[in-house]
């Protein structure tokens, strides 16, 4: 419905510093019951067949890890020793880990608050939503997004894009309120929640940052001053929120704190700004080779083999990999966006007009990830693609909702039909009969359409969603999605996790064997990386030594810290195998040191079937 502040003429516009005047928002008798029933969808899609969810190795044992102290807690450590950290920020597995604690470490445990906070999601996006542009925009903004699989992925998923999402949306609705009244107290709040999901994302946060300032700049009724300041201090909170952890963990003496993943010089500079941002735009000419970080090929590219046309580019965000996760009502949101930017300016309306800040808020916010996720690596990642959707979603419904009665949304639903079906013929032996019955189903809504039939845009907006939906409703099936795993739906889903009981029998015996003789030293065992390590932590919370780090490229431990734990005795085994000793890096150097310097243990000690790989001791008595 368009805004009565739109229908105003100019002459009866308030004064831009006059708050906006509310779109009419009453509860419509259908809308409680309709939103419930689309939470209830989401919350179905996102929780069904937990019981059978898979561990993501290296998230689900650094949780493991965190649920041992406080400290391992804080930072993120990776192994229960508190050694290393991920290579990320410990944030988005804060949830987990209480999970973990209240209902023990379990695969669907670890998946559960992401089910949750994608639920959370599909409300906060139907509030924002029904207070731009009222209820029937708001439900079906809520639907769009349930019916999206990349929604579902992030449900069903450990990675960090569920956290993300919620929190940026909840500094959207906190952003959303300020502006309404010029409240710089609630602003200030939106710049809290960014500073959270600074803590799921790091700076990938910040770029909602455009979308968010630009809303209260353009729209909030205070003078221009006024609303500069407002910002400002909003940036100064988001900024001091954001930079909290690194400041402690560079505030902390080495050797207090773990390691910090992903850099050379334990420096958390070095794993947000160089690992974790300037690593993913070296397809632009980016180097991060001086901030401190590893760059290593495997750490940037590993994972662009999970979807096809991923390259980086303009194009990226319309290739199949990423857009039938995500983009299947791309024309509609364009009609959305542009359609409404243009009524908006034929009709003048005031700069403090409602309809106008949702069209800043969810434009900015859909250009600047665009632009962000075509040009930085996602590494093959769609669940990266969380906060397009959301965008996505609010945009189309709005566009759908303010052009119902126009030949122009006929247009344009009939391209989406055709869109989604080019998509869906992109692997025709997954769901084959969707296409053509989306194509038909348009078709009878064209019919509709020329007989002035009231249910001609319901059938045509089915004729849009059932591909979506159904390459959505696919993740009830293991085949088509794993929980626990990574957030992709559909026929390019893999089963990338781990099972419940890693820890196989040749495991298990070597486990028996180091904890026989441990005699009291720290670690259990030394190993190359993380693979190595993660099967003990997550059957055992075994206290072993993950050298190298995720990508095996990490100086830790340092060749001097190694031969002091050996010396003090806080290390006695060292696991290797044949590739150890070939590879150029600081694992190998170590695997190296350990095979001149340390015995070999027979095989028949502690696992006579075992031929792949290389127990070790190490200590004083055996030191050349």
């Amino acid at each position: 419905m368009p805004s009565p502040v739109a229908q105003q003429p100019l002459g009866h516009a308030p004064p831009p510093t006059a708050p906006a005047r509310p779109i009419p928002v009453r509860a419509d008798r259908y809308e409680r019951p309709v939103l419930a029933a689309i939470a209830v969808l989401a919350a179905v899609l996102c929780l069904w067949g937990l019981g059978h969810s898979t561990y993501h190795a290296f998230y689900a044992s650094a949780v493991r890890s965190m649920t041992d102290s406080p400290s391992d807690f804080f930072y993120g450590a990776f192994d229960p020793a508190g050694s290393i950290t991920l290579d990320k920020l410990p944030g988005f597995l804060w949830p987990q880990a209480l999970s973990a604690m209240v209902f023990g470490f379990h695969p669907w445990a670890l998946v559960l608050p992401q089910a949750l906070e994608m639920v959370g999601c599909v409300l906060l996006l139907h509030l924002l939503v029904r207070r731009w542009a009222g209820v029937p925009a708001g439900l079906l903004a809520a639907a769009f997004f349930t019916l999206t699989p990349v929604t579902v992925g992030l449900g069903r998923s450990v990675t960090e894009d569920a956290p993300f999402v919620l929190l940026l949306l909840l500094a959207a609705e906190a952003t959303w309120r300020a502006t309404e009244r010029a409240r710089p107290r609630t602003l200030l709040l939106a710049g809290v929640w960014v500073g959270l999901a600074f803590q799921c994302k790091m700076l990938e946060a910040w770029a909602v940052v455009p979308a968010l300032a630009a809303t209260y700049l353009v729209a909030a009724p205070v003078a221009r001053r006024r609303r500069l300041g407002h910002v400002a201090l909003a940036g100064a909170v988001t900024v001091a929120v954001s930079l909290s952890w690194m400041l402690v963990a560079a505030l902390t003496p080495t050797g207090a704190r773990p390691y910090l993943d992903g850099t050379t010089n334990d420096s958390p500079f070095a794993l947000v700004v160089g690992y974790n941002f300037l690593t993913r735009f070296r397809a632009v000419g980016i180097d991060a080779a001086g901030s401190g970080s590893i760059v290593a090929d495997r750490a940037v590219h590993a994972g662009q083999h999970l979807g096809p046309g991923m390259g980086d580019g303009l194009g990226k965000m319309f290739s199949p990999g990423l857009a039938t996760q995500t983009g299947w009502l791309y024309p509609l949101a364009a009609l959305g966006l542009v359609g409404g930017l243009l009524a908006l300016r034929r009709s003048r309306v005031p700069r403090t007009d409602r309809l106008f800040a949702g069209y800043v808020l969810w434009g900015v916010w859909c250009v600047t990830f665009f632009a962000v996720f075509s040009f930085g690596s996602v590494t093959g990642h769609t669940y990266y693609m969380g906060v397009v959707a959301v965008a996505v979603a609010a945009l189309a419904a709005v566009g759908v909702v303010r052009a119902r009665r126009s030949r122009v949304l006929a247009v344009v639903l009939a391209v989406d039909v055709v869109w989604c079906a080019a998509l869906a013929l992109r692997y025709p032996h997954f769901q084959p009969w969707s296409a053509p019955c989306a194509v038909v189903l348009g078709l009878f809504a064209l019919l509709l359409a020329a007989l002035r039939r009231p249910a001609a845009l319901a059938t045509a907006l089915a004729a849009v969603l059932l591909i979506p939906a159904g390459w959505t409703a696919s993740a009830l099936s293991l085949r088509y999605n794993q929980p626990g795993a990574f957030g992709r739906v559909g026929p390019t889903s893999t089963r990338a996790g781990t099972a419940p009981a890693p820890l196989g029998p040749q495991h298990r015996r070597l486990l028996a064997y180091l904890t026989a003789h441990r005699d009291g030293a720290r670690y259990l065992a030394a190993v190359p990386g993380w693979l190595s390590a993660a099967p003990y932590i997550l059957s055992a919370d075994a206290p072993v030594l993950p050298m190298g780090g995720f990508t095996g490229e990490v100086p830790y431990p340092a060749p001097a810290a190694f031969r002091h734990l050996v010396d003090t005795g806080q290390l006695r085994y060292v696991v290797l195998t044949d590739g150890t000793f070939r590879a150029r890096t600081p694992a190998g150097d170590l695997a190296r040191w350990t095979a001149a310097h340390c015995a070999l243990v027979p095989s028949a000690a502690y696992d006579p079937l075992d031929r792949t790989r290389l127990l070790y001791h190490c200590g004083p008595a055996h030191q050349g």
